[in-house]
């Protein structure tokens, strides 16, 4: 394979790609600029140094592969103290499980569990009536006049069903769905210093938050997850602060995992229903279909954009010498539009055999993806056999993300 250079036009033509994502018009339809990206080749030079991923196949290899790591805590380390990798948000996240690599990665991960059977089924009861609740609501208000679904639905769903499950009172979940999306901001491309300012004081509250929620469950345990993860963390770890701090971190990355992509999807699979009515139909007539209108939901616009990795060793990829410690950002929502990968890219189709990565790959396969598959499969369902059909009363808000796309809003009326 040849090795190509990297010459400063090249990054300049990213550089202007990527300032027009970052604007309100790009976030409202970044497709276009995607498509841009993927025909200047399948790895390009990012703007502001390493390199930037388009093409299905070598995000999926990356995703797939050992010889790409997380940006955990020492390579934060090395980045220096005055780069954003170094906030105290950044590192914090750093000791979450989504940072790790093993072996750390592996111990920490079978410690989290997973989510067997009977517990899905026992959370598919509380989102069964959750959604049922919600769906009350918006009905009510939808008979007033226009109602704004994320608001009423989508936003409500992931933390009474996350809530739920971790044994969080209702009443602090509109709290701590308010410093989630704060600080969701360290995990961003490339966050803003007041984004950042609001990252970390989001965090230090959602630390003080969890902290003492561990020592709470330690000192009266119950038969609920923190409680079992207390209790897995003490037959691992002989010191007792120790033991409480993982399960710290564990608890906030479920948290955080949780609510805020789930509520993305939830919101974007309704906009994709409600936005065409014979799309509507196509479900309703047809229920069997939920399941592939959920996953070409997440092929179609996923809730993360954009996944980073940092190069184990020197190595070449698409023709690009990538030197050990350099950053590569994996434009997901890009390499799902990839026409190697699907015919008609552009198009929505429940009926294809979408192949997506809106949950990641390989070690790093989302924990949560069977939560959040059952979230969009019930709520889709109850929406067509409860609702007569909904209507798009205006397009949403997007957040100013690049890498975790969110509507800020889904203002929807009856037919």
């Amino acid at each position: 394979m040849v090795v190509v250079t990297t010459p400063s036009s090249d990054r300049r033509a990213s550089a202007s790609l990527f300032s027009r994502l970052r604007t309100a018009k790009g976030q409202a339809d970044p497709f276009p600029i995607y498509a841009e990206l993927l025909s200047r080749g399948e790895v390009i030079p990012a703007p502001w140094g390493g390199s930037v991923v388009t093409s299905f196949a070598v995000c999926d290899q990356i995703l797939r592969s050992r010889d790409w790591l997380e940006p955990g805590k020492r390579w934060r380390e090395r980045q220096g103290s005055g780069t954003r990798w170094n906030a105290a948000s950044s590192r914090e996240m750093s000791n979450t499980l989504a940072a790790l690599n093993p072996p750390e990665h592996t111990r920490v991960r079978r410690a989290a569990g997973t989510f067997d059977r009977a517990t899905v089924e026992q959370i598919g009861r509380t989102v069964t009536r959750a959604t049922d609740r919600l769906l009350d609501t918006l009905s009510e208000r939808l008979r007033e006049g226009e109602a704004d679904f994320s608001e009423l639905v989508g936003e409500e769903l992931p933390v009474a069903t996350i809530g739920d499950w971790l044994g969080l009172p209702s009443a602090d979940w509109p709290r701590l769905r308010r410093l989630t999306h704060d600080q969701v901001f360290t995990q961003e491309l490339l966050p803003s210093a007041s984004q950042l300012a609001a990252s970390d004081a989001a965090t230090a509250e959602l630390r003080s938050y969890f902290t003492e929620l561990v020592s709470r469950r330690r000192s009266h345990p119950g038969d609920d997850p923190v409680s079992r993860w207390i209790e897995t963390w003490d037959a691992m770890e002989p010191d007792r602060d120790k033991a409480d701090e993982q399960v710290y971190y564990l608890v906030l990355f479920v948290l955080l995992a949780a609510l805020e992509t789930t509520a993305t999807l939830l919101t974007t699979m309704t906009l994709l229903l409600v936005e065409s009515p014979e799309r509507w139909d196509q479900v309703a007539d047809n229920p069997d279909l939920v399941p592939a209108f959920v996953e070409e939901t997440l092929r179609y616009d996923p809730p993360t954009h954009v996944i980073s990795r940092v190069a184990a060793e020197d190595c070449v990829l698409g023709g690009m010498q990538i030197r050990r410690d350099e950053m590569v950002h994996l434009m997901v929502g890009a390499a799902h539009r990839d026409p190697a990968k699907h015919s008609d890219p552009d198009h929505f189709d429940p009926l294809r055999k979408p192949a997506h990565l809106a949950f990641s790959g390989g070690i790093h396969y989302c924990l949560g993806a069977p939560l959040a598959r059952l979230e969009a499969q019930i709520l889709l369902r109850q929406l067509i056999r409860r609702l007569p059909r909904l209507t798009l009363v205006r397009r949403p808000s997007m957040a100013p993300r690049v890498a975790f796309r969110r509507p800020l809003n889904l203002d929807v009326a009856l037919a």
